[in-house]
């Protein structure tokens, strides 16, 4: 029982903040108003990143909140993140083309769902607003299971275990939105089962990719760097219209480019480990 205390107080700190993000999803529905981001549950579990802290005796460095390297490592994830989503971008365009339409980019911010997007903004104003709720969105998220849940987790199991189980939790957090949209009544039973388990494999597998960047790099900028890419950029910010829609295709524009940096990440981690088992 001893050996799972840390599994059970993730599990106990992940069922707390996932309640307050389902709760602000599906009752408050903060990304329905004027603001357009479910922002409360992420300020919610940065405090709550900092209030563990306090209590366990670490230091916000401690879990990869460290000040050295940032410039390079950020910059070395922004530049995977670009030629990831760059070829991902190619083949919606691609694929569109050969379907008959004419796809073109845009930039704006609207409402992200399985099902489509929400109302369009273009005024800087809302940009910004994106911007930012996006970086609150990538500290907390990154802080919390890849800081705080790898490193409780890590300190009575093996690492690798822990990388898996912050995954897992991250896959699972993810499911409020295909619960959101069932509940709307825009998806029916059977395409929840399939988007959720399908959410949870793909959040999973972020999960892992940007748990290795933080263990190569020590620090969870890199990390938020890519992440903060995928949300504001690709999926929030730099959209593909068509005469039949907007981004009718993010699904597979996000796996595409999640898959070849994911690989990417996964060779560079293996050639590292070898490079050590050779000295």
């Amino acid at each position: 029982m001893k050996h799972n205390k840390s599994t059970i107080t993730c599990l106990i700190i992940f069922a707390i903040l996932i309640l307050v993000h389902g709760f602000e999803a599906i009752v408050l529905r903060m990304d329905e108003t004027i603001v357009g981001e479910n922002f409360i549950n992420k300020v919610f579990g940065i405090i709550v990143i900092f209030v563990v802290l306090r209590l366990i005796k670490k230091t916000p460095a401690d879990i990869g909140f460290a000040g050295k390297g940032i410039p390079k490592s950020v910059i070395l994830a922004l530049l995977l993140a670009i030629a990831s989503f760059a070829v991902s971008y190619s083949a919606e365009f691609i694929i569109l083309k050969c379907q008959g339409e004419s796809p073109s980019l845009g930039i704006f911010t609207s409402g992200f769902s399985l099902t489509g997007s929400a109302e369009i903004h273009t005024e800087a104003g809302f940009i910004l607003m994106c911007i930012f709720f996006n970086i609150i969105n990538v500290v907390m998220e990154e802080g919390t299971f890849r800081g705080l849940f790898y490193n409780i987790v890590s300190d009575d199991h093996s690492k690798r275990f822990a990388m898996f189980f912050q995954a897992l939790l991250f896959g699972v957090w993810h499911i409020v939105t295909p619960i959101h949209n069932l509940i709307d009544g825009d998806i029916n039973i059977g395409t929840f089962i399939v988007l959720g388990i399908g959410y949870i494999i793909l959040a999973g597998m972020m999960g892992i990719k940007w748990c290795l960047i933080y263990r190569m790099t020590g620090s969870l900028y890199a990390g938020m760097a890519d992440h903060f890419f995928n949300n504001c950029i690709a999926t929030n910010l730099l959209h593909v219209t068509t005469a039949s829609g907007i981004d009718d295709m993010m699904i597979v524009r996000v796996l595409i480019a999640q898959v070849i940096s994911f690989v990417v990440v996964v060779i560079i981690w293996k050639r590292r480990i070898n490079d050590k088992k050779q000295f």
